[in-house]
This record gives C-alpha cells, structure tokens and sequence, in this order.
C-alpha cells in the first residue's frame, strides 16, 4: 500500500519526477493525443502537404465546424490531433508569434523558428504547479527559404522534423505505411493522394470528401491553400477511396 500511495503522489504532481525518471501527466499527455483523430503531414520536393480525419461524432454535426487544419500565416499551416481546444490555444499562440515576427523584423517566421517557439511554451506547461500539459500534438509545416519544412510537437515540448508523419489514433500502423510507400522527391500532387492513401490505411469503409480535409503549401506561391470538397472528391474517386453511399445505409 505504501508503494501504491508514492505511485500516486507522483501521479498527480506534475512538476515531481518518479523515482525513473518520469513525468506521468505528460504521458497521459500522449496517451489524449492518442485518442484524437488522425492528422499526417508529408514534406513534397515542391511544397508541403497537411491532411486529417474529420469524424463528426452525429450526422446532425456541421462537417466545417470540425478544426484540424489551421492557418497560422500566410506560408505556415499546422494539423492536430488530441484535445482541440488545447489545439486552438497553441494555434491562437502561433499566430501571435508568426504576426509578432512580421512587425518586429519586417519578414515571414522561419517555419523552425515558429516550431520552437511553440515547444517552448509547451514546454513551460510540463514544470509549472498548478497546469497541466497540453494535449495535443500538432504537424506545422510551410515554406522557409524556398524550402518546404515540416516539423512536430510532443506535449512535453521537443520538436522533431520530418519528411512525413502521423500523429494521432493508430499513429504507429500510420507511419509505417508512410516509411514503405514515402520517396523522396514527390510532388505536391503526388504528396496530396499519398496523404489520402494513409488515411485510407485505418478504415474498411472509404473516406468522403466532407470527412477528411487536406492542405497544401507550395514553394511557387508560398500560400496555405485548403482543398475544396470537390478536389477532395476528384482525388479520392481517382485512387479508389471514396466510400460507397450504401457504406452509410447498413443498419
């Protein structure tokens, strides 16, 4: 019993290390991003590519009110995956420091420097008594230097760049079919159906145009951009994906 009542003392205070070295409420952090839909993030040759699972919880619930798919600035989009009103949060900060950025120095924030800044603040929520951790993980990605990036934050503030990423439900099932059919090199175009493709990997059923939402931004214009329904429709139906009408008609 004394031994289960020390377990719990580390449980609940969230700036108190365990005795191996770990802070428990940042891994039920983790554990709430786990539970969010999945969000996958490819870097293309040309630009960047931000896709997610909307699922709307009733069939009565507006699709365009489901926000996983954020512009932070003109060049820079984040996707996320866990407790959306910590995301919204992280997203409001974002945009703050990219506008910041732009009246201080006269120039877009490096997608790194945005990505950082964001760690850093999440960061603070994993040492300070009387928060908890953000959970929530996001994709943000964009154009730096003519250069696409695309990075992830960990809810216990460490950012990690990628070539491509899943964060969210069946994350692990995810990302291993991004690392056998990613190459180097694709294009956005490319980049948007393998986005699709992965999404695609965690369902029997299909994906419809109004459950998913996919982003892109390109090198060319340096503008984050939102796939209308129809393009979504277009590609899904293209690649085998889109789900059948009797799919939603079994009882």
């Amino acid at each position: 019993m004394q031994g289960q009542s020390q377990q719990q003392a580390y449980d609940r205070g969230i700036t108190i290390f365990s005795p191996d070295g770990r802070l428990y409420q940042v891994e039920y952090a983790r554990e709430a991003v786990k539970r969010g839909t999945a969000s996958v993030g490819i870097r293309a040759e040309d630009g960047v590519v931000l896709a997610a699972e909307k699922r709307a919880r009733s069939p009565l619930m507006e699709p365009a009110s489901i926000e996983k798919l954020h512009k932070a600035d003109d060049h820079a989009g984040v996707a996320s995956a866990g407790h959306v009103a910590d995301a919204r949060q992280l997203i409001d900060f974002a945009r703050q420091e990219a506008q910041v950025n732009r009246l201080r120095y006269g120039e877009a924030v490096g997608i790194e420097t945005l990505t950082k800044t964001i760690t850093d603040h999440i960061q603070q929520y994993t040492q300070i008594g009387g928060a908890r951790p953000f959970g929530v993980a996001l994709i943000v990605g964009g154009i730096e230097n003519g250069e696409p990036r695309l990075f992830e934050t960990d809810p216990s503030g460490t950012p990690y760049e990628w070539q491509a990423l899943s964060i969210g439900s069946d994350r692990n099932d995810l990302r291993e079919y991004l690392e056998t059919e990613y190459e180097e090199g694709i294009t956005t175009e490319e980049a948007v159906g393998l986005a699709l493709d992965t999404l695609a990997e965690t369902t029997d059923e299909g994906l419809t145009p109004e459950g998913v939402g996919v982003a892109t931004i390109t090198v060319d214009d340096e503008q984050y951009a939102e796939k209308p329904n129809e393009e979504i429709e277009a590609v899904l139906e293209e690649r085998d994906l889109l789900a059948s009408e009797d799919d939603g008609d079994a009882e």
